[in-house]
């Protein structure tokens, strides 16, 4: 076994479970709790020890049911649950509780104590974390988790010796995103799921293994439904990917699978009708539109958060239809970088979030992982806690829990910096083996500019002494060359033998899944372009909202209203399916299952966690189960996408329940081998390998990256990008999310603020040729000089300022005349 295995991970693996309360795999031993104490009768050490505290050797003979390890064990459990408080009964940890557990398997289960018991007054944590801290027996988990692990330093340890004391100075939410993981870790039930409370024990839940759809990571989950209704969403361990641990938004993102407004009738000019009814008319209306336009007037659109098997059934109807080319992408520029992106991930290059942990140098070109992929900077985290240096080149005003350097480089600065690093590696003699002639390109790079050419020369030294260095590269605030260079970077690295990894950040669940697909596909732009110019006359929208999530609301909806047939399908209540001629509802991950990849490319099924329909607690006006009798399913209107559009093509050939779909699937994304069925499909899921490259390697032709010419004098640049909570699609939908989602800002540079003479916290208003929009205004300091940075908040209508670049001049920001 590896050195420095620990006695209680030695003896768990021999199938020996030793009382624990303390330790935890990913927090390491600490020795606080005593629970685990065990006899060493032969060896370097002797007498009755922690097994935690103790690192497993040769010649050791430890024995767990010696009577004096046995004695001390009882009376330090009996110690612990002096003051507890015995409310097992009403307790929300009941059924997943540790000290249950433990107590009884210490040999504890008689009650002396009887005086008065200590108790504590109870915080409020925000909507998220119940707090109960009678239950506490002082095991640390939280406030090591909380503090060591993730970085946060507002709950931890207060108080001494019978009055420890685990909380926050005062009431308040907790500000860590990963705070949800305490309820998880939390031995007894100090730390409970608020949103979940007194709505189930563990045994009354129907529990599958699931995959988060919250962004590109892929993030192994637990879900737990009842009564037809996702109660709770846990982390689920993953060797592979997430480890312990997931982000409060995925966590709590789930709710839009059970929200009372979910759509789950079908619908035709707003009036409701069967499914099949609505099919049909589809169909009908559909034939209608290629009869008198052609088989290019019809086209089909969808998104990233769809299983693989709704992407693919999409793509199999248009081009066995002879549609329009689908589209996935509601960004063009966005599609091609993910596209390279995916086709430059090799295995050996390819890393996972698991293996960022173990880097020592980490360089993030384009990317802001809290707000992007929570669960990436906690990886990133461990690495800095471990001796890793991080340097972060991106414009937005970038938080790490950990110290980093940052360099607030605008996005036609990154290229050049890139090169750069690229250049003084070549000119150091690290990249031997490769030929002169490989080399030579890099030349046509245009020079860093001059404000962050010291600053990078630094970032140089840091890399030279990497033995393990990782790129960790964005797709949507970098330039279009960016992620193919990223990746010869990073293949230069290894020139050495040193194990350098890639590590690429997407824009959705399923962003990867989406490049394997055959053929050409088209943006959502292309689309557009096509209703408008009259080309395209019907449109079918596959669990795809563009009203949220396209930049040009005004134009979008100029188009729509100019359409003759709008089909949706869609398990959101978006404000696209309110103005669908024909809405057919889908059923969600949790009802009907699917296949996604995850942005290092490893395929992973999420199985079907039940069979879908209304709630009970919906059904029955949250009093009781509806007492009316029938042999149908409330609410079962819902059908998986990809079975509506088998529907729509009029077969149900590569989509029948027999499995044979699945080879079709594996047939449209390439695959040499079948794809594994049901309980066969590894839990870790399947690495892929996106075919060949997009690019030669080392023969790009890059694009001059120099300052835009509408740059100059006083005109910023705003682009739009993503928050932790807030912009993200699906937990949009959590109400508890919705408490903790801070207010829209606009974050701008305390330069340009004084500039334009606007104080922080103010509303400002900020106008476009398309529309304007009034915000906050956050001044900060750690962001690039010159730019505006506006999260996609889904309480803003950040969407009237257009599309595209956009550069605003001093007119157009001003501060509101009234709040």
């Amino acid at each position: 076994m590896p050195t420095g295995t620990k006695v209680i991970e030695a003896a768990e693996r021999l199938g020996i479970m030793i009382p624990r309360f303390c330790y935890h795999p990913a927090l390491g031993s600490v020795g606080a709790c005593r629970v685990c104490a065990v006899k060493f009768l032969e060896g370097p050490v002797k007498g009755v020890q922690m097994s935690c505290m103790v690192d497993a050797r040769d010649g050791m003979v430890v024995s767990t049911t010696d009577e004096e390890a046995v004695d001390f064990r009882r009376y330090v459990i009996e110690w612990l649950m002096l003051h507890h408080p015995h409310d097992c009964p009403v307790c929300d940890e009941g059924g997943h509780c540790l000290l249950q557990d433990m107590t009884v398997s210490g040999g504890h289960g008689l009650r002396r104590y009887p005086g008065k018991k200590r108790t504590h007054t109870d915080q409020n944590l925000g909507p998220l974390v119940q707090h109960e801290m009678n239950r506490c027996i002082q095991c640390y988990r939280c406030s090591r988790f909380y503090q060591e692990y993730c970085g946060y330093r507002d709950l931890g340890v207060m108080r001494i010796g019978n009055r420890v004391y685990f909380g926050r100075q005062q009431n308040g939410t907790l500000e860590s995103p990963y705070a949800g993981n305490i309820t998880d870790l939390c031995p007894t039930g100090v730390f409970t799921d608020k949103p979940s409370r007194f709505k189930g024990r563990r045994w009354d839940y129907e529990r599958t293994p699931s995959i988060c759809l919250n962004c590109s990571l892929g993030c192994h989950t637990m879900v737990s439904a009842r009564y037809r209704e996702v109660v709770r969403q846990e982390a689920r361990f993953s060797a592979a990917v997430n480890g312990d641990f997931i982000c409060d938004r995925g966590r709590y993102g789930f709710f839009y699978a059970s929200i009372p407004e979910r759509p789950r009738q079908a619908a035709i000019d707003g009036k409701a009708v069967t499914r099949e009814k609505a099919l049909g008319v589809a169909l009908e209306r559909l034939e209608g539109i290629v009869q008198q336009s052609g088989t290019g007037a019809v086209a089909c659109a969808g998104s990233l958060r769809s299983s693989l098997d709704t992407l693919a059934a999409i793509d199999r109807l248009s081009r066995q239809n002879g549609w329009h080319d689908p589209s996935f992408w509601i960004d063009r520029f966005v599609a091609n970088r993910v596209k390279t992106a995916a086709s430059r991930l090799e295995a050996e290059t390819a890393v996972s979030l698991r293996q960022v942990e173990q880097a020592d140098v980490i360089l993030v070109v384009g990317a802001d992982p809290t707000n992007e992929t929570p669960m990436l900077a906690v990886a990133m985290r461990q690495a800095w806690r471990r001796g890793a240096r991080v340097v972060v080149i991106d414009p937005r005003p970038v938080f790490l829990p950990f110290d980093f350097d940052h360099l607030p480089a605008a996005p036609e600065e990154m290229v050049p910096g890139l090169g750069m690093l690229i250049k003084r590696a070549i000119e150091r003699g690290e990249v031997e083996g490769f030929e002169q002639k490989a080399l030579s390109f890099y030349d046509s790079i245009p020079e860093a500019p001059l404000p962050i050419k010291d600053r990078l020369e630094a970032v140089a030294g840091i890399l030279k002494g990497g033995l393990r260095p990782i790129v960790i590269c964005g797709t949507e605030v970098v330039p279009d060359d960016a992620p193919a260079l990223a990746a010869d970077f990073v293949m230069l690295l290894k020139a050495k033998n040193r194990p350098a990894g890639l590590f690429y950040v997407f824009p959705g669940a399923n962003a990867f899944g989406a490049t394997l697909l055959p053929g050409s596909q088209a943006a959502f732009e292309d689309i557009l372009a096509a209703i408008e110019n009259k080309t395209v006359r019907a449109l079918v929208l596959v669990e795809c909202d563009p009203l949220r999530t396209y930049a040009d609301r005004p134009r979008l909806e100029k188009a729509l209203a100019s359409l003759d047939v709008l089909v949706v399908m869609d398990y959101l209540g978006t404000e696209t399916v309110k103005r669908a001629d024909i809405f057919l509802p889908t059923t969600t991950v949790y009802e009907s299952g699917g296949l996604f990849v995850n942005q290092e490319g490893r395929l992973q099924s999420a199985p079907r966690a039940f069979k879908g329909g209304l709630s009970i607690k919906t059904a029955g006006d949250g009093l009781h189960p509806p007492r009316v009798y029938g042999s149908g399913m409330p609410g079962a209107d819902p059908a998986p996408a990809h079975l509506q559009l088998a529907a729509l093509a009029g077969t149900k050939g590569p989509v029948e329940e027999d499995g044979g779909w699945r080879q079709w699937l594996a047939d449209c994304i390439s695959l040499h081998d079948p794809l594994p069925a049901g309980d066969d499909f590894p839990e870790d899921g399947v690495r892929l390998q996106a075919g060949p490259a997009t690019n030669e390697r080392f023969g790009l032709d890059w694009a001059a990256a120099q300052n835009d010419d509408r740059a100059a004098g006083d005109r910023m640049r705003l682009i739009t990008v993503d928050w932790t909570f807030g912009t993200e699609e699906l937990s949009s939908y959590s109400p508890c999310l919705d408490t903790v989602v801070p207010s829209p800002v606009l974050f701008m540079h305390g330069e340009d603020a004084e500039r334009l003479g606007l104080a922080d916290g103010e509303p400002v208003v900020l106008t476009t040729e398309t529309g304007s929009v009034t915000v906050a205004l956050r001044v900060v300091g750690n962001m690039r000089a010159g730019m505006l940075i506006l999260p996609r908040h889904h309480r803003l209508d950040w969407q009237l300022l257009g599309g595209g670049p956009i550069w605003i001049s001093p007119d157009q920001i001003r501060k509101a005349e009234h709040t």
